[in-house]
C-alpha cells in the first residue's frame, strides 16, 4: 500500500509551491518569513527578493555603510532554492558574481543528481558494479569525504542509503511501508564498505550489484562551500549563502552588524525560535523529522534513515550543527540525527571545532528537550563568530 509524503504543513510533498523564476522584488520592510528549519531575521531598507519559504534582509549601519550596495538573488537548483545576499560597491558586479555562483550550483546539480540519468553520479551508479569508473576530481574528493564521514560515524552517515530511500518511497512518487524481509534484502546493498575508491587512479567501483550512491545528505553543503569560494575569489567579504532547507554559510557580517542573525525554528512550531545564532565565517546545517515524512496508520516516519536498521530514525526531532564549512555541517547533521546524544558525545571527544544542538521529544505533548554539545577541543578561527542567544 502506498502512502502520501507530507511536509511539516501537512501538504503533499509533491504539492509544495514551486517557483520557476523566484526573483521577485518588493520594496517594504521589515518582515520575516519562516523557513521550515530556520529563519534569517534581519532588517532591510531596499530591494528584498521574495523566495519560497525564505527571505533574507539586513540592516546597514556603521561607518561607511552608506556606500555599501546590497544585492540579493535566488535560484532553483538541487531540488531546492539557493539564495545569496551580498554587499559590495557595485551592484552590477555583485549580480555578475552571484550569477557565476548559480552557474556553478547548476553544474554540480547536473553532475551529482541521482534524479538525472545523464549525470555523472547516475553513470557511476549504473556502471561501478561492473568495472572501475574514473571520476572527476571534485566529485572524487566529495566521495572521499563522504566515505571518511561514514567511517568516523560508524555508518550513521552513509551515501549508499539510496536503495533504502527507494524502498520507503522517498525517492520520487508516493511513500510506502516495506516489509521487514524487503528491508533485510536491501540492507545487503547498503554500507560504505561497498565503495572501493582508488585515489591514485581516481576511480570508484562497487563490490556488490545494486549499490547506489545518494549524495543528498552532503551535496548542498558542498555547493554552499563552492559558492563561498567564488564569492571570496571575487573579493566579496560580506555575504550569506543558503541552500534552501539544508545549509547556510555566513561570510563576514552585514555592514555595522555583529554576525548574521539566524533563528532555528522550534520543533513543534515553525513560528517560534528554538535557538538564535550569530554567525560570521561559519556554517550551520539542520536536519528535522518534520521536514518530510510518511504518515501510516496515524504514525509519522521521518525521511532520515538509520543505515544499520533500514528504518527511519525515531526519538529525535531535529539537529543543528555548526562547523567551519558547509560540507562539514551538512554531512554531519543527518549523521548526528541518527547517532543521538551519547554516541555524538563520544564523537565530539575526538573531532574538534564542532557544535551541535539536539532537540529531543519528551513525554509531555508538544514539549522538547534541548541538548547542546561541543567538541572537547573547540577553538574558533580569529575571524569567526559563533554565538547563541539564550
Amino acid at each position: 500500500m502506498n502512502y502520501e509524503l507530507k511536509d511539516d504543513n501537512g501538504r503533499g510533498a509533491q504539492d509544495r509551491p514551486c517557483i520557476r523564476n523566484p526573483r521577485f522584488t518588493i520594496h517594504y520592510s521589515p518582515f520575516t518569513i519562516h523557513h521550515s528549519l530556520f529563519t534569517i531575521i534581519l532588517l532591510v531598507t531596499r530591494h528584498l527578493s521574495l523566495v519560497t519559504a525564505l527571505s533574507i534582509a539586513t540592516a546597514v549601519g556603521g561607518h561607511g555603510a552608506e556606500n555599501a550596495v546590497r544585492y540579493e538573488a535566488s535560484h532553483e537548483s538541487m531540488g531546492t532554492v539557493f539564495t545569496v545576499a551580498v554587499y559590495g560597491r557595485d551592484r552590477t558586479f555583485l549580480s555578475e558574481v552571484v550569477e557565476e555562483v548559480f552557474e556553478e550550483v547548476d553544474r554540480l546539480d547536473e553532475q551529482m543528481s541521482n534524479y538525472k540519468p545523464e549525470s555523472e553520479l547516475s553513470a557511476i551508479n549504473r556502471e561501478a558494479a561492473s568495472h572501475p569508473v574514473v571520476v572527476e576530481p571534485g566529485l572524487f574528493h566529495l566521495l572521499e569525504v563522504s566515505v571518511r564521514r561514514s567511517e568516523e560515524t560508524d555508518g550513521a552517515f552513509d551515501i549508499t542509503v539510496g536503495p533504502l530511500m527507494k524502498s520507503w518511497g522517498f525517492f520520487r512518487g508516493r511513500g510506502r511501508l516495506p516489509t521487514r524481509a524487503e528491508i533485510s534484502q536491501v540492507l545487503k546493498r547498503v554500507g560504505h564498505q561497498h565503495l572501493k575508491l582508488d585515489a591514485e587512479r581516481r576511480t570508484i567501483r562497487f563490490d556488490e550489484g545494486g549499490v547506489e550512491i545518494d549524495l543528498g545528505g552532503i551535496a548542498k553543503g558542498y555547493a554552499v562551500d563552492r559558492a563561498v569560494e567564488i564569492l571570496r575569489s571575487n573579493g566579496i567579504t560580506s555575504a550569506l549563502v543558503s541552500s534552501g532547507m539544508s545549509s547556510i554559510y555566513a561570510l563576514g557580517s552585514p555592514p555595522g552588524e555583529h554576525g548574521w542573525k539566524i533563528t532555528v525554528r522550534a520543533p513543534y512550531d515553525a513560528h517560534k525560535a528554538g535557538d538564535v545564532f550569530h554567525l560570521q565565517n561559519y556554517s550551520l546545517s539542520t536536519s528535522g523529522s518534520y521536514e518530510k515524512f510518511l504518515n501510516i496508520a496515524g504514525k509519522n516516519y521521518c525521511h532520515i534513515m538509520n543505515p544499520h536498521t533500514g528504518w527511519p530514525v525515531e526519538n529525535m526531532l531535529s539537529t543543528a550543527v555548526l562547523a567551519p564549512t558547509g560540507t562539514d555541517t551538512d554531512g554531519r547533521s543527518a549523521g548526528f540525527f541518527v547517532m543521538g546524544v551519547e554516541r555524538c558525545r563520544k564523537y565530539l571527544a575526538v573531532n574538534p571545532n564542532l557544535a551541535v544542538v539536539f532537540y529531543l521529544p519528551t513525554k509531555a505533548p508538544a514539549k522538547y528537550q534541548r541538548v547542546l554539545l561541543r567538541s572537547d577541543s573547540y577553538s574558533l578561527p580569529p575571524d569567526s563568530i559563533v554565538e547563541i542567544d539564550r
